[in-house]
This record gives structure tokens, sequence and C-alpha cells, in this order.
């Protein structure tokens, strides 16, 4: 018997890259969905996540596979656990961090399929998903900074405080 996959990706199969404190392996890209989504596993490292940001291209939803997750959206928080799902729209103010003390994991899906290649472009590529994300530096900050706009992505960081 035959059997044809639109995609396969098998434990440990796709390209992993390192990008601020998370490790993403691409399960399924937009050059194989014809632009109509992207799939892409996550492992978060503790007390860490992405600064709040919004996405004006693309609808994100999250599976948590692994750990406990903190999302903030708009000025809604939920304390996501294994089997959770979440979705949050393209437009919505949003953020998550990893409040465990150990590894999480979920999957993320975004569509339309793109936000994919900003990860390649500002992360890391890594052997696979097990080995630990790099140190997050200010140069890989001064480089989300920069292309996140070129993807749609504005991200909202905290005023400084200048009081006396």
């Amino acid at each position: 018997m035959t059997i044809n996959y639109g995609i396969l990706a098998q434990p440990g199969e796709g390209d992993s890259y390192s990008v601020a404190g998370d490790v993403a392996t691409f399960k399924a890209t937009s050059e194989q969905t014809d632009g109509k989504y992207a799939l892409f596993e996550v492992v978060l490292a503790p007390q860490l996540g992405p600064p709040p940001h919004i996405h004006s291209r693309e609808d994100e939803a999250f599976y948590i596979q692994e750990g406990s997750i903190e999302f903030y959206l708009d000025e809604q928080t939920v304390v996501a656990t294994p089997g959770t799902f979440l979705h949050s729209p393209k437009g919505q103010l949003h953020s998550f961090k990893n409040i465990g003390s150990v590894p999480a994991k979920m999957l993320i899906w975004a569509t339309p399929g793109g936000i994919e290649k900003f990860f390649a472009q500002v992360g890391t590529k890594v052997e696979n998903s097990s080995v630990p994300p790099l140190p997050i530096t200010q140069e890989v900050i001064d480089r989300i900074l920069a292309t996140a706009p070129e993807y749609g992505i504005t991200i909202v960081l905290p005023e400084a405080d200048n009081s006396p």
C-alpha cells in the first residue's frame, strides 16, 4: 500500500533555530503549505519569553505540550498548562513566558505562513530542538528589533524609567 503524505515531519525532524531564549523547530513551512500556514515546535527556556508584540500579518495559535506558560493577551493574563489551546488574532498585543523551572514546549501554528522566515533570519541554526538556546545578547536583540518591521511585527518595549 502506498501512502502519499503532503507533509511528514517525524519526531526530531525539521530545521531548528535558537531565537532569544527558545529553540523553534519548523514542522511545516509556508513553502510546503503554499503559504497557507507554518507550524513549529518551540522549546522555551525557564523564565524567558518574547516581549509584548503585535503581528499585523498572521494569526497565531498555541498548543501547550509541556510546562507552564503565562500568556498576556491584550489586558488578560492566562496560565497555560499541557493541553491548553490559545488563539491570538493578528493585531492583538501578546507575549508569553515560561514561568516554570524547566523548559516548556508548545506548538505554534501561524496563518498565513511566512513568520518562520523571521525566526530563520534573526535566529541561529542549531542541530536540533534538544540543544539549549544560545544566550540572548545585545546583538541578538538589535537584530530582532531591526528585522521585525520587515515581517509586520511591532515590538512594544517597556518605557524607560527616567525618574530621579
